[in-house]
């Protein structure tokens, strides 16, 4: 759990990090493909935070057109960090998964329809009972086409959270070159190997297409 922190610090009062990377596994859990870089030219990648990541990940993963997952930090200060910094709220980062991915199979705007439908994006700095800035709802890409689809994806959804009589505003962050780094390796691919682990994902019963 988070010291419930609902501020994100500054450079100045992050964490100082490590130079040392995170050691994961070679091969994901699951598909037995790299958990890490270089990935095939074809594939495109994005990471997406929805909440605590091991639910988040399940969801990727199960998808058509994934090449891989892997949970992770992003979108804050700290080189390299702990779980255990991360959940202090003194790094900045949120909890993500990152998501490589086919478009010739599955494309961009269907990864966004399962993220905004799997959890409410309208929470700020928590998810659920999952309270603190990790918990925080993000969007993060690495080119400016799909930077624009993301955010052309929020308001379609804010659109829709709003014909549904939904109250509430959209606090997603979106944003471009977030550095991911990877979490400790029991945290990859988690509830494969904890089938009955905790899953906090909740959504707000909203449809992205109807």
């Amino acid at each position: 759990m988070s010291l419930f922190s609902k501020k994100i610090p500054s450079t100045e009062t992050s964490l100082a990090g490590r130079e040392d990377i995170m050691p994961v596994p070679e091969a994901h859990f699951v598909n037995n493909r790299p958990l890490k870089p270089p990935f095939p030219a074809h594939l495109k990648t994005a990471l997406f935070g929805m909440g605590c990541f091991w639910g988040a990940e399940r969801r990727f993963w199960e998808q058509p057109g994934i090449y891989t997952t892997a949970a992770g930090y992003a979108g804050g200060f700290t080189p390299n960090p702990t779980y255990e910094e991360v959940c202090s709220g003194r790094t900045g980062h949120s909890e993500v998964v990152l998501v490589v991915y086919d478009p010739a199979i599955i494309t961009f705007e269907d990864l966004a329809a399962l993220f905004w439908e799997s959890h409410d994006p309208t929470q700020g700095m928590r998810q659920g009972n999952d309270i603190g800035s990790q918990y925080r709802s993000v969007i993060y890409v690495d080119d400016e086409a799909l930077l624009k689809l993301a955010r052309d994806s929020e308001q379609k959804f804010q659109s829709k959270l709003a014909s549904a009589g939904h109250p509430s505003q959209i606090t997603t962050e979106i944003g471009a070159n977030q550095t991911f780094y990877y979490a400790e390796h029991y945290h990859q691919q988690y509830l494969a190997k904890v089938p009955d682990g905790y899953c906090g994902l909740g959504g707000t019963g909203v449809c992205y297409n109807d």
